[in-house]
Formats: C-alpha cells, structure tokens, sequence
C-alpha cells in the first residue's frame, strides 16, 4: 500500500514537472516579450505602432525576472527623439483646396476675442481661422484677452509676427487688421460687428446656421468669449489640417522672443543636453485641484479662499484626488521619478513654472536631487520683460520646453501650455515627451510615505516605462487634438493605406496656381518654405 503510494506520488510529480517547467517558460517569454518592445520602444521613445496599439496589457504579464532586467535600461536613448515608424509631420492639403473669397464674396467679417492664457488663446486663434473657413468669411485680426489675467498690453501685435501669421495662411482664409468702414447713403461709418456668445465646443453645423446667418443679416459678427467654442472632433480632416497649418506654421513669435528663447537654448546646450520640466504646482492649480492637506493650516485656508472664490464649490476629499490622479505631482516627487528612472545629479533642467505655492520648502528636496536648475530669469540675456509673468515670458517658457531634448508636464489636466507642447513636440520631430502616469504612481508613493518603501524605485520604473515617449499613438478621449494631431497632421511617404501617402512637394504650386485670382499675390517662394513640412530641419531653421 505504502509502495503503491510512494509510486503514485512519484508519477504525479513527474507530471507536474514538465508543466511547471512550461510555466517557467511561459512566464519567461513573456518578460523576455515586454522588455524587446520597451526597449526597442526606449531607444526611440516607446512608440506604438502607427495604429495606435497599446502596452498597457504587456505589464499584466509583467514577472519579476523583467522587474529585474528593468535596471539595466539606457536612460541615455530616452535623449534621443521617438520611433516615428515611418510618419512624418504633413498640414498641407490632400484634396482639392479651393482659395479663400476675395472681398465681393466674402459672406462678410468675424471678429472673435481669445480670453484665458497664452496657449489657450493659442488654441482659440486656430479655432478662430477654421471658423472663418467653414463660413467664407473674412477673418479680423483675433484679438488677446491680455488684462484680465495677465494685466499685460501686449495683444496679438506685441506677441506673434502678424505679417507671417497672414502670408502663411493666404491659401486659406482672407484676413484683415480691423473691419472696414462703409459707405451708405453718402455717409462713412465703421461696420458694427453684431455680438454672439458661442456655445462651448459648438459643431460645424452651428456655424453655417445660426453664425452665418447673423453674419449675412448685419455684414459682421463678434463671438465672445471665443475658448473652446469649436468641437475638436471634426470629420473633415482637411480642417485639422488648417488647425495643423495655423497651430504649428502661422503662429510665430516676434523676433525679439524668438530670439531670446535661441539664445536659452543656445547657453542650455553648452554642456550638451537638457530637459525642461512644467512644475504646475501654483496656487490657482492646487486650489481648483483641491488638494490642500500637505500645506500649513495658514497655506490652507488660502487655498479654500481661493477656490470659493475662482471655482465652483464641490467637497473634494484630498486622499480620493490623489488616488485618481488629480493631484498635482511635488517637485520631490518629480525628482524621486527622474531619479528612479537613471537620471543623475548632473541632469540640466530648465524649469518653465509660475510662482510655486508653499515657498522654498517644497523646492529644497527637489534641488537637493538636482542641483542644475535654470529658468528664463537666470539663463536668459536680461530682463525679458518689465512683467516676466506675462505673454513675453510665458512665450519664451513655451519655445525652451519646445526645443528641448526631453519635456515633462508634471500635471497635464486642465494645462493648455503642458498639453500644447506635446502636441507641438510630435508635430516637430517626435521630441521625447515624459508623461508622469499621476493615478499609477499615487500608491506607490502613499507606500512610501507611510514607511511602505520596499521597491520603490522598481515600482516606480515599472510605471514610467510603460508609457509612449512621444512616439505616433492612437488619440484617446479626452487627448485633445492640440495634443496630439496624429493621424490627420501626419503621413508617409511608403504608406500601407492610401490616405496616408504624402502629399506631392509641389502641392503648394498647385495651391498658387489656384490662388491667381486673389488680390496681393505675393512670392511663392517664402511661403512653400514657412509651410514645410519637413519638422526637424524647420524647426532648427525657425528657431535656432
């Protein structure tokens, strides 16, 4: 009986032998699996394939012999720019683009006013020319909302270079500095543009009805406010592409800021690379964040003041925020993640951030990790600006993090500025962009500071790593087109269907000779060159 025992148990771990060893193996090939695609991925940014496929479920897979092998990735390839798989940055049109109206059958003129802060007026600029687009309309000069948040003059003359802003878009809507006068029954007077206030991410529909209609009623219209008053999700993508062309070609900075962000770069790229970091972590953030528990009693009550009076009241419970990723990151916790992912001390870091709630303390552990810190006040050539807070300074942050080796949004929610770079670094080259998983990371660094630190930098690796390095990938809601533009703003030469195929470099030689019956004609020449779309090679002969 025993013998018989003995032998039967002898044969069932001769059976469980082979399977464990499978197993093994299985759970071997995975990791093996996961790491091939990171670090093909890393050495070129993570890219997805150019449909978009995601990594997240490799990580479910994910064993300890991979954890491992994690330490021994090259954080030196994450300097180099993302596997493009082939795309290119292309705006240009792809079918036939008829030329903008001349005056006599323009349906009249839009006159629109941007509110809120540089990059969300940015935004609302390009809104601006598709709307005049959809409706035939002449476009006035957008105007900046630049008092009330800015307490800065200096409006769409003192910030953008107007001149190339209007050459650069004469294929695609007529624009005009201000409306005209008119002459009726003898008598001269300014036209009075007839004032709307938009709906919120209004469709295409709303502006060939009920916009146009009042343009064709009193010969003008004013919207106001105009932020987000244009769904993002267009069908056409000829009209992402115009947002493409006005976002990332029309839309050039004066002289003197274009000039004193090359000179940044210039000195920052001395010793070799940098990075450039958007430490959100202001107080108007925090407070409408509602994440207020690791201030001071005194910080706090400034916060709940603030909020009450900027936001709508909502009971927000601190540890909750956190654990869904609404909380801003700490400059600490910004650092323990670059250092967790192999970045050293000698790291150079430009920080593009306004006045930082909290003081100095919150900014000490952070310089303790990364001494080389510079901004536009301590690298730059002077003083910017009398006001370096306003849409000087916050132009000169966006062309450094622009041109940067490696960028990183440290709070990409409601942050025009930190969603429009990644949009402007994909267009660009594909830049590395690093973006912090916030609702991830929150436990591991709960863990952490309540005395759980066992793994703690694996933990964190194993998160960072499984991000794309902006690399093409799939637009997910709620990514906002101005954050990534891919496919409709991107194209290959060798394509696998059709309508990606790069349009033929003559394409804006056929748009001039579409465009002879517009008034001004002006030299073709400068304009192909303003509207290639080679990204690498325009955006070092546009900026540096």
């Amino acid at each position: 009986m025993r013998r018989g025992g003995h032998a039967e148990a002898l044969l069932l771990r001769r059976r469980r032998g082979p399977a464990r060893l499978w197993v093994a193996v299985l759970a071997l090939l995975a990791g093996t699996l996961w790491l091939l695609s990171s670090s093909a991925g890393l050495g070129l940014g993570l890219a997805r394939s150019s449909y978009g496929l995601q990594l997240d479920s490799q990580f479910k897979v994910l064993t300890l012999t991979s954890v491992l092998l994690l330490k021994d990735v090259d954080v030196n390839k994450l300097w180099r720019t993302a596997d493009s798989n082939g795309w290119r940055a292309s705006s240009a049109p792809r079918t036939y683009w008829p030329p903008p109206p001349i005056e006599s059958e323009s349906n009249g003129y839009l006159r629109v006013r941007c509110n809120g802060g540089l990059n969300q007026q940015r935004s609302a600029i390009c809104n601006a020319v598709v709307a005049a687009r959809i409706m035939n309309a002449t476009l006035v000069l957008p105007e900046l909302d630049t008092n009330s948040f800015w307490h800065d003059e200096s409006g769409f003359l003192g910030i953008y270079d107007v001149l190339h802003f209007i050459k650069t878009l004469k294929y695609d809507v007529r624009i005009a500095m201000v409306i005209p006068e008119i002459t009726t029954n003898g008598k001269t007077k300014k036209l009075k543009a007839h004032q709307i206030r938009p709906p919120r991410d209004a469709p295409v529909t709303w502006y060939t009805t009920v916009a146009l209609e009042k343009m064709k009623k009193y010969g003008a219209i004013y919207l106001t406010p105009f932020s987000h008053r244009l769904a993002e999700d267009i069908d056409d993508p000829e009209l992402q592409r115009l947002r493409c062309r006005v976002n990332y070609h029309a839309l050039r900075f004066k002289p003197h800021i274009m000039k004193t962000s090359s000179e940044i770069v210039n000195k920052l790229r001395t010793e070799g690379h940098f990075m450039s970091i958007h430490l959100r972590f202001e107080m108007d953030m925090l407070a409408f964040a509602g994440c207020i528990d690791i201030f001071t009693p005194q910080e706090q009550k400034i916060l709940i003041k603030y909020r009450k009076e900027h936001f709508a009241e909502k009971e927000l419970i601190y540890r909750e925020r956190r654990l869904i990723g609404k909380c801003p990151l700490t400059p600490e916790e910004v650092g323990l993640i670059l250092r967790s992912m192999g970045f050293d001390n000698k790291t150079r870091i430009y920080l593009a951030s306004g006045d930082l709630f909290g003081g100095k303390r919150f900014m000490k552990p952070f310089k303790a990790m990364f001494p080389r810190l510079e901004n536009h006040s301590t690298v730059g050539p002077g003083k910017l600006e009398e006001n370096t807070r306003g849409l000087a300074g916050s132009a000169v942050d966006y062309m450094v993090c622009l041109l940067s080796d490696i960028f990183i949004p440290t709070y990409d929610g409601p942050s025009n500025f930190a969603n429009n770079l990644m949009g402007h670094r994909l267009y660009y080259g594909f830049r590395t962009t690093i973006t912090p998983n916030r609702k991830a990371l929150a436990p591991i660094f709960m863990d952490r500071e309540e005395g759980r630190a066992a793994r703690f930098e694996e933990r964190v690796r194993q998160v960072m790593f499984n991000t794309h390095f902006g690399g093409p990938h799939k637009r997910v809601h709620p990514e906002s087109f101005y954050t990534n533009s891919w496919p409709e703003c991107f194209c290959q030469p060798n394509p696998r269907n059709r309508v990606d195929k790069c349009p033929p470099d003559n394409i804006y030689e056929v748009l001039e000779s579409q465009f002879q019956s517009v008034e001004g004609e002006e030299d073709i020449e400068e304009v192909k060159s303003t509207n290639q779309t080679d990204s690498t090679s325009q955006i070092e002969e546009l900026v540096v």
